[in-house]
């Protein structure tokens, strides 16, 4: 941070969240670690040295699986359910594996099911329905399990 000349540093991913910000004599002055769904079972974050004086704080991240996205296989409009009446075929937080129908995409008059293809649970809805998509669009996203 200090090389650059970076006061605030924040990144934030999905589910979880970082920030960093430099203090006096380059010292970073606060950090923090968010991710509501690990917050139980993360262990506390400690400073460590490093050379230079500078402290950071190390964050336990090697057990966490990266979210998944289940991709859109064809141009097409996005539908959650198989009618306009009828139950979303998942919700988040749903558990899925890879013959689990999550949506239609119609294309060109038919109703084409997309499955998993990945077996998981469901973090994120990336498009609303009704709408348009492209090929290789993100439509979910999905924690490995």
């Amino acid at each position: 941070m200090k090389k650059n000349s970076i006061s605030e540093f924040e990144l934030e991913r999905q589910d979880f969240k970082i920030k960093l910000k430099r203090g006096v004599n380059g010292t970073v002055s606060t950090a923090s670690y968010e991710d509501p769904q690990l917050a139980a079972y993360a262990p506390p974050l400690m400073p460590m040295p490093v050379p230079g004086g500078v402290q950071t704080q190390q964050i336990p991240l090697t057990n966490v699986p990266a979210d998944q996205e289940i991709k859109s296989p064809m141009i097409g409009t996005f539908y959650r359910a198989p009618s306009p009446e009828a139950a979303h075929y998942i919700e988040i937080g749903m558990e899925v594996n890879v013959d689990t129908v999550v949506c239609l995409i119609e294309a060109m008059k038919v109703m084409n099911e997309i499955k998993a293809e990945a077996k998981g649970v469901i973090t994120q809805v990336l498009v609303e329905n009704a709408k348009p998509v492209e090929f290789g669009q993100p439509l979910f996203k999905i924690r490995p399990t």
